[in-house]
């Protein structure tokens, strides 16, 4: 039959094991939060750099448009330039093709 001192002793050993097991889940309770907060910083720093992508992409679209202007006017633009090149080279052989003709007449009759 057990003494005194040895259920005593059992009891302390049943309260020690209960404390340690509350501790364990006190500490995995802890994990599990912390886990769940790195989770959620994570995802709020997720969203908030594609947040400032987007508004940097946005941005540097803006000024592209700005200073290139759209591609519909880059093509005006190219087309006005060159409407009035070939306009300009239209008159330039004009005023010129008495002049060619005649040096190519002289140049074939040597």
């Amino acid at each position: 039959m057990p003494g005194l001192g040895q259920i005593q002793g059992n009891q302390g050993i049943q309260q020690l094991l209960a404390a340690e097991k509350k501790a364990a889940e006190k500490v995995a309770d802890a994990r599990k939060r912390k886990i769940k907060r790195l989770k959620q910083a994570s995802d709020e720093a997720r969203a908030e750099i594609e947040a400032y992508s987007l508004e940097r992409e946005r941005s540097y679209l803006e000024l592209q448009k700005r200073q290139m202007g759209t591609k519909d006017d880059i093509q005006a633009h190219i087309d006005t330039n060159t409407n009035i090149y070939l306009e300009n080279l239209e008159k330039t052989i004009a005023k010129n093709r008495d002049k060619v003709l005649m040096c190519i007449q002289f140049n074939s009759n040597l």
